[in-house]
């Protein structure tokens, strides 16, 4: 064992201890959080605009300060932008992370001084408590691989702005920069085709022991890995590789195709990190879902989605949360982002410690005729049918069908498959079977022949990378809506369609 791999374990004794005391009083600290943002953030401009000084508890922030979308809060956020300091937290936020919206154009969230930390304290957390309860440290000695944005920042009156994952960059610890890969120049690459190529040639020879990326590109990088080299599996290239870091998506339905590309199963920490703050992370290797990271610097509060587009939704803090309900996710931090919707739902797995999955995005979903199918749902009904009719499934897109040219209206389902199963009309039919266990309003409205079952259209292999570079979001961060209500992406992703 390496010096750095025994330090390691160390340092992930300690902090292991750290973490349990925090988690163990997560109400405490949740409401010592939401007095210390009030506090702070009194004197600036949405702070006096929404009485802060007046507010004593959550029922009084709950009255001063509404929910608020990007969309919300943009106003503020554009004096930000404009250089104008103390609007939302006191000073001037020290990076933008520059983000794609829908409806927004591109939104750029303040990450300042005070919030900063937290994001690489969170991650570094995923991994010591990994070392504490493994006692696997052996990957530090390795060469490790973030694939992520360039960090390459531009300046926006004087602010470093960029993607999330290229400023993280500028904050790895020095102890890992010597193991770190891609180099700078590759990682400074914009286009993702390129960058991947640049980053195989890099690391090929390279003794990897830990990647880390969203999983379609990681995918896609072993792909071309295996390419290049000739290789019949990760493993074989990379034997000492031991650890997979993922965020972002569920990674269910890539594990058949991942553990196919490395050649076996391998370790893997999920996080849930965002721009507007590293939100959980992945403690326990026998439990797939995430610490609530409740002493980062954000307060939490929980909309019920069944309430979410109500005039007046109901609001409630970590205390009132209940296991296994869906809840709109809502953000105040110390960056200056107030009453914040994010956009993604989560259900609560454990009250003690607080523990969540994320479900999903609250404006993805399926509901032509009222059924209201999430993510949560359709993944899970894909993997309980992968795992009883093996295949191996690149990438997919659920969307209505309305209006077909005969028959009752359907879900489509857009698949790009690695391996097709032997027999698709059996796999439809046993994943519509499961679909209608998992959302029981989908399943009457099959028994009542208002919808017929699923419809599964194949795509090329390569649909999805495609259809990413043919809306400009091709690698990085960008991901994948796994459903819509409309066909807007369904009927692009048409286009490569398997003849």
């Amino acid at each position: 064992m390496g010096l750095k791999a025994w330090l390691s374990k160390i340092v992930a004794k300690r902090a292991a201890v750290k973490v349990e005391k925090w988690s163990s009083e997560a109400l405490k600290r949740q409401e010592q959080t939401l007095s210390d943002l009030i506090t702070k953030a009194s004197s600036t401009e949405f702070g006096e605009a929404h009485s802060f000084s007046q507010i004593k508890n959550y029922d009084d922030f709950k009255k001063q300060v509404p929910l608020r979308d990007y969309e919300g809060l943009k106003p503020y956020i554009q004096k930000v932008v404009d250089g104008q300091p103390d609007i939302l937290w006191p000073g001037r936020p020290i990076y933008f992370s520059k983000t794609s919206g829908t409806t927004s154009g591109a939104k750029y969230i303040p990450i300042t001084k005070e919030s900063m930390p937290h994001h690489t304290e969170a991650a570094k957390n995923a991994l010591l408590l990994y070392i504490a309860e493994t006692g696997n440290s052996d990957f530090v000695n390795g060469k490790m691989i973030f694939l992520q944005g360039s960090p390459v920042l531009e300046e926006k009156n004087g602010i470093a702005t960029g993607r999330l994952s290229g400023i993280v960059a500028h904050h790895v610890p020095g102890y890992l920069q010597k193991n770190r890969l891609p180099s700078f120049e590759a990682n400074s690459i914009e286009d993702w085709e390129t960058k991947v190529a640049t980053i195989v040639e890099e690391t090929r020879n390279e003794p990897m022991s830990l990647i880390s990326g969203i999983p379609s590109w990681v995918q896609h990088y072993f792909e071309k890995l295996l390419e290049v080299t000739g290789k019949s599996t990760i493993r074989e290239l990379f034997p000492s590789f031991q650890l997979f870091v993922y965020g972002g998506v569920n990674f269910e339905p890539y594990r058949p195709r991942f553990e196919k590309l490395i050649g076996g199963r391998v370790d893997s920490i999920e996080t849930y990190p965002a721009s507007e703050g590293f939100i959980a992370f992945q403690n326990k290797q026998d439990d797939k879902s995430l610490l609530l990271n409740v002493d980062g610097g954000i307060f939490f509060e929980f909309i019920p989605v069944e309430s979410y587009f109500d005039e007046n939704p109901t609001r409630l803090c970590l205390a009132e949360v209940e296991v296994g309900k869906n809840y709109a996710l809502v953000l105040s931090t110390n960056a200056g982002l107030w009453g914040y919707s994010i956009g993604d739902t989560v259900k609560f797995t454990s009250l003690e410690p607080y523990k969540i999955l994320v479900t999903g995005r609250i404006k993805h979903f399926t509901s032509a005729f009222g059924e209201h199918v999430i993510a949560e749902e359709v993944e899970g009904a894909l993997n309980e049918i992968l795992a009883e009719l093996p295949a191996e499934v690149i990438e997919f897109h659920v969307a209505p069908r309305l209006n077909p040219e005969s028959g009752l209206p359907y879900h489509e389902w857009l698949i790009s498959f690695a391996k097709e199963p032997e027999d698709l009309t059996a796999f439809a039919e046993n994943l519509d079977e499961a679909m209608q266990k998992k959302n029981i309003y989908y399943a009457d409205l099959i028994k009542g022949k208002i919808l017929r079952p699923l419809v599964i259209t194949t795509l090329q292999k390569d649909a999805f990378n495609e259809f990413m570079k043919s809306k400009g979001k091709l690698g990085g961060q960008n991901k994948v809506p796994r459903l819509s209500d409309n066909r807007d992406n369904a009927d692009l992703l048409l286009q490569w369609k398997k003849s």
